[in-house]
């Protein structure tokens, strides 16, 4: 069985990306389970990743991967300086309304007029 990052650099040679690359060494670190659960994804996604036939949207997963483990920030409209996890978060909370809290609310509201948001809504059509 091979390690996460021999996986990672077979998978994706020259072009390994450093946050590829991180995800491979934290999945080493610890197990590929855990650094799913950490990133709030399936440790399917994180499997096709490292293996470079993720075919969903890469820059939402880096984002993720950036946020929780390289920290980093965007500046959120409603709350200050979040973690890009956090965003991406929020952002996947927003393609839907509900009012179970006022913060999801004002969220939902900052979210839709964000252009982080619509810079991936329009992305995706």
């Amino acid at each position: 069985m091979s390690d996460p990052l021999t996986i990672a650099r077979a998978a994706w040679g020259d072009a390994l990306p450093d946050w590829v690359k991180l995800l491979a060494e934290e999945c080493a670190r610890t197990s590929q389970n855990k650094v799913a659960v950490r990133l709030g994804r399936s440790a399917a996604l994180v499997s096709a990743v490292l293996r470079h036939k993720y075919k969903g949207d890469m820059g939402a997963v880096e984002d993720v991967v950036r946020g929780r483990f390289m920290d980093a920030t965007v500046l959120c409209p409603a709350t200050g300086v979040i973690s890009t996890a956090a965003c991406r978060d929020w952002m996947a909370k927003a393609k839907t309304y509900s009012n179970e809290t006022s913060e999801r609310v004002r969220m939902h509201r900052a979210c839709r007029a964000c252009p982080r948001y619509r810079k991936e809504a329009t992305d995706a059509a």
